[in-house]
């Protein structure tokens, strides 16, 4: 069975973005991930009324909220899931600090309380499980990115005690040759990154609601493990009349196990 996932920085509900905020787009957003059919999307930087809305208007998945007490002016990364084909067994959040069981917390310089939300998830047609983790690092320094991940590793890999397959999806803030990713690949050595096995070209992936920048990177990530086949990895550039769903292409992978 092959499942789609797609990871999307879907930016926080912000007036000031006038023909780009959120009530102008979030149909868009919306439209563009329901043609693509996903089992799997990874949002970043949401508040809660507009994931909530959001999960009104995804077609065929739905948003897994039962483990979180919200906090109202936090952007929290999430994961819907499709129910038809996914049963969900265990979901939970880690704030990315030094009392990552600690809602709301923040170390390492972050500029905001940064966390990642993961879930433990079973292929209803072969009963098989997978671990999906989802996160959104610090936009301002790579030492507090690097020890964030070092967080999201450590506490993963508690949770994941059985070590199912695994995929990390999110917005790293940081460029595949940089400090996170050598902290990610170079603790878990049997991930990888279906763009770079494509060997696609580099381009920036956060583009400030005009489709292009001169410069930038993919700081928008799906990592997975090898235990996964990918058979295609793209970016979603579209945008309806000059409105853009985001100010971060979302990004699709599809995948077999």
């Amino acid at each position: 069975m092959e499942l789609k996932v797609i990871s999307s920085n879907i930016r926080f509900d912000n007036p000031a973005d006038t023909e780009h905020a959120w009530n102008n787009r979030k149909s868009i957003l919306a439209e563009f991930l329901n043609k693509e059919a996903p089992d799997i999307v990874c949002s970043q930087e949401g508040r809660r009324p507009q994931l909530m809305e959001l999960n009104t208007l995804l077609s065929n998945v739905e948003i897994i909220e039962s483990h979180r007490d919200w906090i109202t002016e936090r952007m929290y990364p999430c994961i819907y899931i499709n129910g038809d084909k996914l049963f969900l067994e265990e979901s939970g959040d880690i704030w990315l600090s030094e009392t990552p069981e600690v809602a709301g917390s923040k170390s390492f310089n972050s500029a905001f309380p940064r966390l990642c939300t993961w879930a433990k998830i079973a292929i209803k047609e072969s009963g098989r499980e997978i671990f999906i983790v989802n996160c959104h690092l610090d936009h301002c320094y790579s030492e507090t990115r690097v020890e964030q991940i070092k967080v999201l590793l450590n506490e993963t890999f508690k949770i994941n005690s059985s070590n199912e397959a695994l995929i990390i999806c999110g917005d790293f803030n940081d460029p595949p040759d940089g400090d996170v990713r050598k902290a990610l690949m170079g603790e878990r050595k049997n991930l990888f990154d279906p763009w770079e096995s494509f060997e696609k070209e580099e381009e920036t992936t956060f583009h400030k609601f005009k489709g292009k920048l001169d410069s930038g990177s993919r700081i928008d990530w799906i990592i997975a493990d090898n235990r996964f086949d990918c058979s295609g990895i793209k970016i979603i550039k579209e945008n309806t009349d000059g409105i853009y769903p985001s100010d971060h292409f979302p990004i699709v992978a599809t995948f077999s196990i």
